[in-house]
C-alpha cells in the first residue's frame, strides 16, 4: 500500500509549485526568463514560502552558528538555474537546513549528498523531504562537514554557514574528489575578497590560493532580507570551477609561501625578506631539510640569535659591526639575507608589493626561490590528503 503523503495537495501553495514544475519542463527558457524578471513566482507565494520555510523550523536558529534559511524563493530557484545540474548528476549540499534548498536540487538532479551537523535540522529536512516522497533520491550525512569523507558527487550547491567558508573551500579544491563546479552562497564581503584581482584593495591571500586552482564567478547579489533570522549582512552567489590544468607546484610549499608574502599584503617583498625572524625561519627550514637529503649552502643556529633580543636587526646586518660581538653565526645569516634579497634585486621583486602580483608572477618568483635553494616548507611533498591540505587565511 501507497504511504499517504502528509499536506493538502490542493494547497495554494502545491499548485504554484506543480504548475511551475509544468513551465520549466515544457519551456525552459520562459521558465528561466521569468525566474530572472521575478515573474515566475508572484508576490503571494513568495510570501507563503517564507512563512513554509519559518514554520517548518519549530526550534531555536542560532546566528553565531550561521543559521540563516533562505527564504526567497525566487532566489532559490536562481540558484538551482544557474548551477546547471543535469538530470544524471549527484549533488552535494552542506548545511542544508530545512531543505528550502534540497527540495529543487531533488527536483533537478539524480541524487542529493546533504551533510548537516545539526541533529535537529537533519531531523527537519528528512521529515519534509519524506512528505515530498522523495527520501529515496536523498542521503542524508550526520556529520562535521570539515572532518567527514564525502561521497563522490558531480558538483556543489550550497548556502553553506559562514563561519567555515574558507575551510570548506580549502578541502573542496585540495580535497581527493574531484567535481565540476561548486555554486556557494558566502557573505558579501567574503565573497568580494574570493573576487578580488591584483591591485584590488581586497585581493589576498585566499585570493591568490583559490586562483591556483579554480576560476570564480560572481553570479548575484542577495539581500540578508531573504534570510531567516535576518542576519546583519548580505550575501553573494558565486560559481568556482576547478581548473583542467593546474600548475606543477608542492601545495605545502606553496601555502607557505603566500603565508610570508601576505603576512603584510601591502608591503614590498624587499621589507617582508629583511625581516631578521623571517630570515632564521627560512634558514631553520634549509638546515631542516639538508638532514631531508636537501642541499642548503647557508645555516645558522637559531637559537643563538634568538637569546640575543637586545641586538637590533640592522647591527645584526651591517657588515661594518664589530665581529667580536656579534655570534659566530651572524656571518652566515648576513651572507643568507644577501642571497634572499639578491634573488628579488635581480628579478625585479624587491620593490612590489604581493597585492599587486599575479599568480604567475608569484609562481615564478617562488621557482627562484626553490631554485636557489631556499624552501618555505618543511613538510614538502607530504600533503597526501584532505586533512593535511593546508588551511587559507583572509
Amino acid at each position: 500500500m501507497l504511504r499517504q503523503r502528509r499536506f493538502d495537495l490542493c494547497s495554494p501553495t502545491i499548485i504554484i509549485q506543480s504548475c511551475h514544475r509544468l513551465l520549466r519542463i515544457i519551456d525552459p527558457k520562459r521558465y528561466q526568463h521569468c525566474i530572472a524578471k521575478g515573474d515566475a513566482v508572484d508576490e503571494n507565494d513568495e510570501r507563503r514560502q517564507t512563512n513554509r520555510g519559518r514554520s517548518d523550523c519549530d526550534f531555536q536558529l542560532y546566528k553565531s552558528r550561521g543559521q540563516h534559511l533562505l527564504t526567497s524563493a525566487r532566489v532559490l530557484d536562481a540558484i538551482v538555474q544557474k548551477s546547471d545540474i543535469k538530470s544524471s548528476d549527484t549533488v552535494l549540499e552542506i548545511g542544508p537546513g530545512t531543505g528550502n534548498l534540497t527540495l529543487r536540487l531533488l527536483d533537478a538532479a539524480q541524487k542529493v549528498v546533504a551533510v548537516e551537523i545539526d541533529s535537529r535540522m537533519a531531523d527537519a529536512l528528512q521529515k519534509r523531504v519524506a512528505d515530498f516522497g522523495l527520501e529515496d533520491s536523498l542521503t542524508l550525512i550526520r556529520k562535521d562537514a570539515l572532518k567527514t569523507e564525502f561521497p563522490k558527487f558531480d558538483l556543489v550547491v550550497a548556502n553553506i554557514p559562514y563561519n567555515i567558508s574558507s575551510p570548506l573551500i580549502a578541502k573542496l579544491l585540495f580535497g581527493t574528489r574531484s567535481f565540476r563546479s561548486a555554486t556557494l552562497l558566502l557573505q558579501k564581503e567574503f565573497a568580494r575578497r574570493l573576487l578580488a584581482k591584483p591591485g584590488d584593495s581586497e585581493f589576498n591571500r585566499l585570493a591568490v590560493n583559490v586562483k591556483l586552482v579554480a576560476d570564480v564567478e560572481h553570479i548575484m547579489d542577495v539581500s540578508k532580507r531573504d534570510f531567516f533570522p535576518v542576519p546583519k549582512v548580505d550575501s553573494s552567489v558565486v560559481i568556482i570551477r576547478p581548473k583542467v590544468d593546474i600548475p606543477s607546484v608542492d601545495l605545502s610549499e606553496w601555502c607557505a609561501f603566500t603565508r610570508t608574502c601576505f603576512c603584510k599584503k601591502n608591503k614590498t617583498l624587499g621589507a617582508t625578506f629583511k625581516q631578521k625572524k623571517k630570515l632564521i625561519e627560512l634558514m631553520t627550514i634549509s638546515e631542516f631539510m639538508q638532514s631531508k637529503n636537501y642541499t642548503s649552502t647557508v645555516l645558522v643556529d637559531s637559537k643563538v640569535i634568538d637569546e640575543r633580543e637586545d641586538v637590533e636587526d640592522d647591527d645584526i646586518f651591517d657588515d661594518d659591526a664589530d665581529s667580536n660581538k656579534l655570534p659566530q653565526s651572524a656571518t652566515g645569516m648576513n651572507l643568507y639575507k644577501e642571497k634572499v634579497i639578491g634573488i628579488l634585486k635581480s628579478s625585479g621583486f624587491e620593490d612590489k608589493r604581493p597585492s599587486k602580483l599575479s599568480v604567475e608572477e608569484l609562481l615564478h618568483l617562488l621557482t627562484l626561490f626553490n631554485q636557489s635553494e631556499i624552501y618555505f616548507s618543511d613538510n614538502r611533498g607530504n600533503v597526501s590528503n584532505v586533512q593535511d591540505a593546508p588551511s587559507f587565511e583572509l
